[in-house]
């Protein structure tokens, strides 16, 4: 990461509106952002939702599309929502946390003074973290969705075992049976994958993790490729309620013999980091990360 030179002027805020705490959060961004002489705009249901007198557009892609830094207020699930919604616009994003763990939400709501002085002090980086495309079909519907953290092929409402052969780069892997499969990127690799047992990768690093849910084989475990590597996963289960999901949102229903190609996306999204940001040091806080002595 490179310390970013360049003028931020337009500032773009999203939020997750049905967060009462992100009300209050947009009104003070607004505030503060015009009393320094830059411009503040809105999307149209959190302007709405928080009474903002500035600009509004209708959609988060137009608003990052006119806007030099997208200010995102709520928790993780609000990030990737916008991600998702931004659709490949290099705008960059900085979180502002109104929920709980917010470990993409570099900053807490109540520092949001002096992260906007950071900001006119160009006093941050802008990091390019890579994205994971997911295509195929689905009985028959096509299957093209991006996600920031990770792609999940798993079983539906009913538990059941369910098995999937994987490839890399068309060589074989290896085939899982158990309650599903997740493609996680070095961002996603703090969430759902670290639930199931993946490791935390750092996002400087160009891979990829695949890691199991729950697998029958003692055997399986993560496996790690590098971020250029294609991963196909197939599935060979029949008469099983089969999902795929991109951060958490259904995409589609697979059935037997449908595959999925998961890789890295044409487009990175932009992240903003304040002056001081670790990533290690995020562990260590948000996630209790700590050594122990025996």
């Amino acid at each position: 990461m490179k310390k970013q030179v360049e003028l931020v002027h337009r500032i773009g805020l999203a939020a997750n509106d049905a967060k009462p705490a992100s009300r209050a959060a947009l009104r003070r961004a607004v505030a503060l952002i015009t009393r320094h002489g830059r411009v503040a705009a809105a999307e149209a249901s959190a302007a709405r939702q928080a009474g903002l007198k500035c600009p509004v557009f209708a959609s988060v892609a137009e608003l990052a599309r006119q806007s030099d830094l997208l200010l995102v207020f709520g928790g993780d699930g609000t990030i990737l929502r916008a991600v998702r919604e931004s659709d490949g616009c290099q705008t960059a994003l900085l979180g502002i946390n109104v929920g709980r763990l917010g470990f993409l939400n570099a900053v807490a709501a109540s520092d949001l003074p002096r992260a906007l002085q950071q900001i006119w002090d160009n006093d941050f980086t802008i990091e390019r973290r890579p994205l994971l495309a997911a295509t195929g079909r689905g009985q028959g519907n096509v299957i093209q969705s991006l996600a920031l953290n990770e792609i999940v092929i798993s079983h539906g409402a009913v538990s059941r075992v369910i098995e999937l052969e994987v490839s890399v780069n068309g060589e074989a892997l290896t085939q899982y049976r158990g309650d599903g499969l997740i493609v996680s990127s070095p961002t996603g690799s703090t969430a759902y994958s670290l639930s199931a047992g993946g490791p935390i990768i750092s996002p400087a690093a160009q891979v990829f993790a695949i890691t199991p849910i729950c697998p029958h084989a003692l055997s399986n475990r993560s496996v790690i490729v590098n971020a250029n590597a294609t991963v196909e996963v197939k599935v060979l289960s029949d008469q099983l309620e089969i999902i795929v999901a991109a951060d958490g949102q259904m995409q589609a229903t697979l059935g037997c013999g449908d595959v999925v190609t998961i890789r890295r996306a044409r487009r990175p999204v932009r992240l903003l980091h304040l002056g001081g940001w670790s990533f290690f040091d995020t562990v260590r806080r948000k996630l209790h990360w700590s050594g122990s002595s025996v």
